[in-house]
């Protein structure tokens, strides 16, 4: 009887060793962003725009991230306007832009061999990539890259990025 109270002590202690030096399993995009302390404004817009379930979703997905920081250099009046309940869609249109579909970790990103070029945004328009001093997308600067989730990537970036404007369709024409 003795001997099985040893064997199974080992058992349990031998897995305590094996789950103590397994990495722990990183969280997914919003819980890093959460957790990270400097999205706050981010994660609330998130929240606001109805897109807390697409960010926990399986993804992968890639997320130009703007600090709390970024979002304060909007024109005042802006963020408040945005997070009202009318302004969900175009606030909705404006995160979608910050995702790309996929996992586009620094070295994808810098190794395109192009030093422009784009990349499409699940809201439907294109992210300009300029790699000629340091790393910009649509003119906000990536200030740190490849913090990994468990559904894809975040890069932080020193701006809030807008999609470009759609235009109206030029079958109008002046007579």
């Amino acid at each position: 009887m003795i001997a099985y109270k040893s064997l199974a002590a080992g058992f349990v202690l031998s897995a305590s060793v094996i789950a103590a030096s397994l990495p722990a399993r990183a969280a997914d995009i919003v819980d890093t962003a959460v957790n990270a302390g400097s999205f706050n404004t981010l994660v609330a817009a998130v929240k606001a725009a109805g897109l807390v379930g697409t960010l926990k979703s399986k993804g992968p997905f890639t997320v130009f991230a703007p600090t709390d920081a970024a979002f304060a250099k909007l024109p005042k009046g802006t963020l408040a306007s945005l997070l009202k309940p009318e302004n969900k869609s175009k606030l909705a249109s404006i995160l979608r832009y910050h995702v790309v579909a996929g996992r586009y970790d620094a070295a994808r990103i810098t190794g395109a061999g192009a030093k422009r070029y784009a990349i499409t945004s699940v809201q439907g328009s294109r992210i300009a990539v300029d790699l000629r001093s340091g790393v910009k997308v649509s003119g906000a600067n990536v200030t740190k890259t490849d913090i990994a989730t468990s559904n894809g990537v975040i890069h932080v970036i020193d701006s809030v990025i807008l999609p470009p404007q759609r235009h109206a369709s030029s079958a109008r024409r002046q007579h």
